[in-house]
């Protein structure tokens, strides 16, 4: 069959080789799908919606918390999985959708009065130096990732990302609506816990479509609310507010922007290269448990490619990017593993960015509504934090740990601010950041010499040990019961040794 016969170096070096897999209408009993390999085009196709679908909400739904503008942000979501399936070569399937992690860095840039291209400008930098970071991974190994961000340090800046976004649903999204804020958040708590599989991923889009629908309606029948908007001004208007929708054409570009720069505002975006190369390596780990390849050689291009993502979609106006865990749960569940329904998917994403109509649709989503969403999204990023800590069983109790993450955590949760000169401070995420940082790597160093250069204390002599330790006969001759024949000597005589007091 053409479809099994074996692609063209040419293709192989760019990933789109697919051979096809068994009949290709689904996989053989006890196998998987490998990114090479691909089903029938029509059932190809069809996942490639179904990973549109996975990535939608989050893809669109960060942009519009970031004033961003969400039909650019789905376009761009198809282009950077195309350039990232390219630089792996088609090793690694993973959609890039629009990233978390520099939410927290874009709000404090606003509040320091920083417009929206100056906003793409810092993202821009910090896909530059997260492409930077891959190249170095690339050549140096994925073992310098370890060294570099241990799972205390990496825990500690996912946290500071999450939590420092607090006050940004305080001050600016639930005092828009505030009840309309409640119900959106407990649709979102009870779609995520209680619901499974594939609905339960999309908790925070099913929120945000209740709170659309809850808002229009009560704006029919309760009428229009005074309350603060965007800017925190309070006014009488209507929750739903349509009117660009209305004009906006069905077909055409998205609004693109030149970035501009400021060294200010870069420094604040920074720290999200470090959750963004955590987040990379733990998707491909992930990724690689399920295929059962071995990835590590391709890490370093995966960061390279999810850098370039994010710096050519902020390039013309868009949001960062990264790879999606929404998408790897589609292929835990269907177990095909396919890049061919990524590209699919890419191609979906383009269409879809190429309806204004649409992308107007979404940027009216009202204050309360992002609210909800926000007030439990946030957490749960932070919480990612905890779970990095958790899974690598971070010791607390050693002071290394300890102390650096706390004062890192309470100048980056509090917002604190560190006045450099007059025209240059740095502040929240950057300097709880730099402190945890800068602080555990130093105090690793500085601690280092004098553990190894303290004496070792000489051992105890036999007979002292023997005398000190506990004689208190084992409970192995009262617990066990009591055998037919006699037992052995060894086994009722008082012994400390293990192996009696596990019998």
């Amino acid at each position: 069959m053409k479809g099994t016969q074996s692609p063209s170096p040419a293709r192989r070096a760019l990933g789109v080789g697919w051979r096809l897999h068994g009949d290709g209408r689904a996989p053989r009993p006890g196998a998987a799908v490998m990114p090479d390999e691909r089903l029938s085009w029509p059932r190809t196709v069809g996942l490639g919606a179904q990973h549109v679908v996975a990535m939608f909400g989050a893809t669109f739904v960060f942009p519009v918390v970031m004033g961003l503008d969400p039909n650019l942000a789905i376009m761009m979501s198809g282009v950077s999985t195309v350039l990232f399936l390219l630089v792996v070569q088609g090793r690694i399937p993973s959609y890039l959708g629009t990233s978390a992690s520099f939410v927290g860095a874009v709000a404090a840039i606003r509040a320091a009065g920083g417009t929206t291209s100056t906003v793409t400008g810092a993202i821009l930098v910090a896909g530059l130096v997260l492409a930077a970071v891959g190249l170095i991974v690339h050549f140096a190994g994925p073992g310098l990732i370890n060294k570099a961000f241990p799972p205390v340090v990496a825990g500690a800046v996912v946290l500071l990302i999450g939590l420092n976004l607090a006050p940004v649903v305080a001050d600016i999204y639930w005092p828009q609506d505030q009840w309309v804020a409640l119900a959106t958040m407990c649709v979102v708590v009870v779609t995520g816990v209680l619901l499974r599989g594939f609905w339960g991923r999309l908790a925070v889009f099913v929120g945000l479509v209740f709170g659309y629908v809850l808002s229009w309606v009560l704006d029919r029948t309760a009428g229009p609310i005074t309350a603060p908007g965007a800017t925190g001004e309070v006014t009488r208007h209507l929750r739903v507010q349509l009117s660009e929708a209305a004009s906006a054409p069905w077909f055409g570009l998205p609004t693109m922007h030149a970035p501009t720069f400021t060294a200010s505002a870069a420094l604040l975006v920074l720290p999200g290269v470090i959750a963004l190369v955590a987040e990379n390596t733990g998707h491909i780990k992930a990724v690689a448990e399920m295929t059962g390849s071995d990835l590590d050689p391709v890490l370093g291009r995966a960061i390279l490619g999810d850098g370039l993502a994010t710096a050519v979609s902020s390039a013309v106006g868009g949001a960062p990017t990264t790879t999606f865990a929404e998408n790897i749960g589609v292929m835990a569940a269907t177990r095909v593993y396919s890049t061919a329904a990524y590209w699919m998917a890419a191609a979906a994403a383009l269409l879809f960015g190429l309806c204004p109509k649409f992308g107007a649709l979404v940027a009216a989503t009202p204050g309360g509504v992002l609210g909800g969403i926000t007030v439990v999204l946030y957490g749960m990023i932070g919480l990612l934090g905890a779970k990095i800590w958790i899974k690598s069983s971070v010791d607390f109790a050693d002071p290394v740990n300890l102390v650096p993450i706390a004062a890192g955590a309470v100048l980056g949760i509090g917002g604190v601010s560190l006045e450099v000169t007059d025209t240059f401070s740095i502040s929240g995420i950057a300097l709880g950041t730099l402190v945890t940082l800068l602080g555990y790597h130093v105090l690793a160093a500085l601690r280092r010499p004098a553990a190894e250069s303290a004496p070792e204390s000489p051992p105890a002599p036999v007979a002292q040990v023997r005398e000190a330790a506990p004689t208190a006969p084992a409970p192995a001759a009262r617990l066990v019961p009591t055998p037919v024949q006699e037992p052995a000597p060894a086994l009722i005589e008082p012994s400390p040794a293990p192996a009696v007091t596990a019998s």
